[in-house]
């Protein structure tokens, strides 16, 4: 649907042009073993390995109808051990330097 949007634009839309990069490319792995493409290290887009720990983070720590909410203290830990093998190790050093505004936001804004 991006890209459709994104080819029928008069101009090129930076925004449209980054969501395809993000819904892209957040579900690949730093090590490559995500999909769709098999992306490895470098090769993915910085925007969706930004967005890839995001994701996980916000999984992780809301309540689903299949699984329970974990801990921030889980969450962090699991995104924690998953450096250079799902994420981007530098990735995770910035969002280990900034995880006390993660909880922030997701205390901010969880479901009840």
């Amino acid at each position: 649907m991006l890209s459709a949007a994104h080819l029928h634009s008069v101009r090129t839309n930076p925004v449209i042009s980054m969501a395809i990069k993000i819904a892209g490319g957040h579900h690949e792995r730093w090590d490559g073993t995500g999909y769709p493409r098999g992306l490895k290290g470098d090769a993915i887009p910085l925007s969706a390995r930004i967005m890839a720990i995001t994701d996980v983070y916000d999984a992780l720590v809301s309540k689903r109808v299949y699984k329970e909410r974990w801990t921030y203290e889980l969450a962090i830990q699991e995104i924690l051990s998953l450096r250079g093998v799902q994420f981007d190790p530098s990735i995770v050093d910035a969002f280990e330097l900034e995880e006390s505004h993660f909880n922030e936001i997701a205390q901010l804004h969880r479901d009840l």
